[in-house]
């Protein structure tokens, strides 16, 4: 594979066909992500995680798909804890990683900050969320997701309900899925619509993209609801967040006229918009989503680390 000591910063760094190639090497690691095989490619190997935003399921799943694959971890898993604290810059701090381990993964609170970090170091960095800015990998565990349960990724219709404006999971989604031609349709409370600089990016990309406010009637006819938090870390003002708050939940009678081989899913942690109802139904997907993580994130850090280099 062709990410052999790149780095990843955002989706729109890889191809159509690197995307692919990494999906079908995520599908061959799930028995390796279960427990099931064993494999050890990234052996005598560490992996910096440079973690300066709270985080669960991200660091989590990088940090097993790394021993899975047989290397080991060093964390910074509270930037209070490190040298930032006393005045350190974010460029000496990766600096300062990049002789420590082969590759590093950067999950940071300002928006351009894995860009920086790949700047600083010489060995590969991997964008674990930026912001309000991009979560390439979350994005490849997304695509895993709609993958398996339909068998392609081509002529779905997914509608992306929530937070579009300040949640970065779903402008890197959005992306990809223009890039395999799906039908995008936007649903979210007022002010928190997609920027309009991404919809115009997706429509160059020939994406189509509608806007459908009416949830039930975009449900309707779907194959995948993606359903994203209001995030209120990212708002300005805490009193606009409490204006949206609690705008929509997804229930069973949201889903009731829905195909029967809707899947609904969610990044999480969720925080009241999918009722637990929903997680006996067949639609919910997403504690599969959060697991197929771990396969995907394998199938990346096996591809690009490689001999451990930043390449040309």
């Amino acid at each position: 594979m062709s990410l052999h000591g790149r780095d990843v910063i955002s989706i729109r760094d890889l191809s159509r066909e690197e995307i692919e190639e990494i999906l079908a090497s995520a599908r061959k690691m799930v028995p390796y992500a279960e427990g099931k095989k064993v494999m050890h490619p990234l052996e005598d190997k560490i992996v910096a995680m440079a973690f300066f935003e709270p985080s669960t399921r991200t660091r989590l799943s990088f940090e097993s798909a790394v021993q899975r694959l047989g290397g080991s971890c060093i964390t910074i898993a509270d930037a209070g804890a490190s040298s930032m604290r006393k005045g350190e810059s974010l460029y000496d701090t990766i600096r300062m990683l990049s002789g420590y381990a082969e590759a590093i993964v950067i999950r940071h609170p300002n928006e351009g900050s894995a860009r920086l970090a790949a700047r600083a170091s010489d060995r590969p960095v991997v964008n674990a969320g930026d912001g309000a800015g991009q979560h390439p990998t979350q994005t490849l565990l997304d695509l895993a997701t709609m993958q398996e349960s339909f068998d392609t990724l081509t002529g779905l219709k997914i509608v992306l309900l929530g937070d579009l404006k300040y949640g970065r999971t779903v402008h890197s989604l959005a992306h990809a899925l223009a890039l395999f031609g799906s039908e995008i349709v936007l649903s979210s409370p007022p002010g928190l619509g997609l920027p309009d600089e991404v919809i115009e990016r997706l429509e160059h990309m020939g994406g189509k993209v509608t806007a459908e406010p009416d949830l039930r009637k975009a449900v309707r006819d779907s194959d995948v609801l993606y359903v994203t938090r209001i995030q209120k870390e990212r708002f300005p003002d805490e009193s606009d967040y409490r204006k949206v708050a609690g705008s929509y939940r997804i229930d069973a009678s949201v889903l009731r006229d829905a195909k029967p081989r809707l899947i609904v899913m969610h990044p999480l942690p969720r925080a009241g918009e999918i009722s637990p109802e929903v997680d006996d139904t067949p639609h919910a997907a997403y504690f599969r989503q959060a697991f197929l993580a771990v396969p995907v994130r394998m199938a990346l850090l096996n591809a690009v680390l490689g001999e451990g280099k930043k390449g040309g």
